[in-house]
């Protein structure tokens, strides 16, 4: 038994795991990919109060020895099932089953890959998926964005304040986003737009150097120079786990409020998988904090 299980060790469960322990609370932090999360293969950090340039590991690594100095218990394990008896929760795991008086769930999203040849291999490495997050790596620089939802288009708007030239690749031939931003696109000089087109290849040596693109209906390939891939077809919120127990928007985000706390006595959620308009470190080490101080509340409250 222990007070709180943390399902998701990015910047939203350590953060927790952090106030928890401030709080002498026992927890338990359960990740099953990386400890950091999605920031984990940032070359670099440019929007984190007081830690520019720190590399998305060191940021990680940092995050996770602060919270095991502490005294939170850290398992790379892959969170199986949630389920609640009277007023405790159980996790199971592919190891064990661990019971606790209140659950902070902070799985976060996924992003939709491209699955095309080089995104892979140059993830970090100039393949990005945001470009409030790393735009200002690739000043007066070649870039292109895909995708053509709002994101995209927000993203290509802010790259063109920042780059030299950019390429918008979009696989139909009208965009998903609103049409104020449309019409903002189509009136910036510096944004290409490329439609009924995909990406073939994003090619290169150490970094990205080029991408390959393709026409939809069968008309060849074109290579454009660019120094920088941004993908912003979608992310996946990673809520299957306790959708049971919460209410999801229609994009499968979790319905809570900025006090995280779900309708579900002893469930709390922090982070990327929350619904709200900005999903970033800061805000995720915010949602860390308030899920914790929610979490110890009911904890006292219910003892």
């Amino acid at each position: 038994m222990t007070d709180v299980i943390i399902i998701g060790g990015g910047t939203a469960g350590l953060t927790a795991a952090i106030y928890l322990k401030r709080n002498a609370l026992q927890c338990t932090v359960l990740e099953s990919e990386e400890y950091g999360g999605r920031i984990f293969p940032t070359a670099a950090i440019d929007n984190y109060p007081a830690m520019p340039g720190v590399s998305g590991f060191d940021y990680s690594e940092k995050l996770k020895a602060q919270a095991e100095a502490l005294g939170a218990e850290l398992f790379m394990q892959t969170a199986l099932s949630l389920t609640k008896n009277g007023k405790f929760w159980q996790v199971t795991t592919e190891n064990n089953a661990i019971t606790a008086r209140a659950v902070i769930y902070a799985a976060g999203e996924k992003q939709r890959l491209l699955n095309v040849p080089g995104e892979a291999e140059f993830k970090g490495r100039g393949v990005a998926y945001c470009a409030a997050c790393d735009g200002a790596f690739f000043r007066n620089k070649n870039v292109a964005i895909v995708g053509g939802g709002d994101k995209a288009l927000d993203d290509a708007l802010i790259l063109s304040r920042l780059c030299s030239s950019v390429h918008l690749i979009h696989r139909r031939g009208e965009f998903r986003a609103a049409r104020d931003t449309v019409d903002r696109v189509e009136q910036t000089s510096n944004i290409t737009l490329h439609l009924y087109k995909t990406i073939a290849s994003i090619n290169g040596s150490r970094r990205v150097e080029s991408l390959t693109i393709k026409s939809v209906e069968g008309e060849g390939e074109e290579t454009i120079e660019v120094s920088g891939v941004f993908v912003a077809v979608g992310s996946v919120p990673q809520t299957a786990l306790c959708a049971k127990f919460v209410e999801l928007d229609k994009q499968g985000y979790i319905i809570a409020g900025e006090d995280c706390i779900t309708p579900e006595p002893g469930l709390f959620v922090a982070g990327d998988a929350r619904q709200k308009p900005l999903r970033q470190l800061v805000t995720a080490a915010a949602d860390g904090a308030v899920a914790a101080k929610a979490a110890t509340d009911y904890i006292l409250r219910e003892s």
